[in-house]
C-alpha cells in the first residue's frame, strides 16, 4: 500500500532556451510548436509607450474581474481552465469587447503576432485559426495579474494537463498530444520578482496522477520539484516569453513600488498536422 504511494523523482527533460533582444519572429514561434526550441525570452521586444496604455486601459477596464477558480489573481478576457465548453465560449463572447477595449486606438502586438503566424503557416499548408464550438470562438488574448502571496505569485505548474483534460465539447484537447505553447506578452512588471520560472521536467500523466494534479496539472509542490534544476527568465515591461507549457513553470513572488505584473497571455498548438489551433 505504502510504496503505491511513492513517486519517482522526476525526469529531468533539458530545455533548450534561447534569450535575446529584438522582435519576435514567425520561425521562432515555428521553433517553439515543432519541440526544437522549449523557452524563448526577446527583451525589448514591443514599445514601452504601447505597453503602458495597455496597463493604464486593464486597471481602468469595466471587464477587469477577480479570479474564482483557485488560482488567485485579477483578468480581463476567458480562460478555459476548468469550465465546460459552452461556459468558456459564452465568456469568451462576452468579454471580447473589454479584451478588444485593452488596444483602443494602438496596435494590437498579440493580434499582430497571429496575423504574421496565420500567414506563414498558411503558405505551409497549414491553417491556423482561434478554437471554437457552436458558443462561439475564443479571443487572440487575455489579460492577468496574478496576486498569489509568498514564493511564487503563480504557483509551479504545467499547461497540458487542463488542455488534455479539457472535456467534451472542446476541440483543443487534441493539441495535448503535441506541444501546448504559451505566448505572454509583458506590458507591465513589478519591480522585483515576477518572473518566469521554468523547470527541466515534463511531467508525464503518470507524474501528475502521484502528485494529484491529473486533471489541472495545478500546483505541484516544492518537495516535488525540490533538485529539479530550473531556469528563471528576468522579465521587464515590454518583454515577450513563449514556452513550451508542458513543461512545469510558475511565476516568483514579486515586490516593490506597487507596479502590478500584467501578462498578456494565450496559447496555441497543433491539433492536426494541417491545423493549428489559438485559444486562451
Amino acid at each position: 500500500m505504502t510504496t503505491n504511494q511513492i513517486s519517482q523523482a522526476p525526469a529531468i527533460s533539458p530545455p533548450t532556451i534561447i534569450e535575446r533582444t529584438g522582435s519576435i519572429s514567425t520561425a521562432d514561434i515555428i521553433s517553439v510548436l515543432k519541440g526544437e526550441i522549449t523557452g524563448l525570452h526577446i527583451k525589448q521586444a514591443f514599445s514601452t509607450e504601447i505597453a503602458e496604455e495597455i496597463t493604464a486601459n486593464f486597471v481602468g477596464s469595466p471587464g477587469l474581474k477577480e479570479r474564482k477558480d483557485g488560482v488567485p489573481g485579477q483578468y480581463v478576457g476567458a480562460s478555459h481552465y476548468r469550465k465546460d465548453s459552452a461556459t468558456y465560449f459564452a465568456e469568451a463572447e462576452t468579454a471580447r469587447q473589454y479584451v478588444d477595449a485593452l488596444f483602443e486606438n494602438l496596435v494590437d502586438p498579440v493580434r499582430a503576432i497571429f496575423d504574421a503566424l496565420k500567414r506563414e503557416l498558411h503558405n505551409e499548408g497549414i491553417e491556423l485559426r482561434l478554437a471554437r464550438s457552436e458558443h462561439g470562438q475564443a479571443n487572440v488574448s487575455r489579460a492577468l495579474s496574478w496576486s498569489g502571496s509568498g514564493t511564487f505569485s503563480l504557483d509551479p505548474h504545467d499547461d497540458v494537463a487542463q488542455v488534455l483534460c479539457a472535456g467534451d465539447g472542446y476541440e483543443l484537447s487534441a493539441v495535448a498530444n503535441n506541444i501546448v505553447a504559451a505566448l505572454n506578452f509583458y506590458p507591465s512588471m513589478a519591480e522585483e520578482g515576477g518572473n518566469l520560472r521554468l523547470w527541466s521536467h515534463k511531467p508525464t500523466v503518470t507524474d501528475r496522477k502521484s502528485q494529484g494534479v491529473e486533471t489541472t496539472g495545478y500546483p505541484y509542490s516544492a518537495a516535488y520539484l525540490e533538485g529539479v534544476p530550473f531556469r528563471d527568465f528576468q522579465l521587464r515591461a515590454g518583454d515577450i516569453g513563449l514556452i513550451d507549457g508542458g513543461f512545469v513553470h510558475g511565476v516568483t513572488g514579486q515586490s516593490g513600488n506597487g507596479k502590478r505584473r500584467l501578462v498578456l497571455n494565450s496559447f496555441f498548438g497543433f491539433a492536426r498536422p494541417d491545423l493549428v489551433l489559438w485559444w486562451t
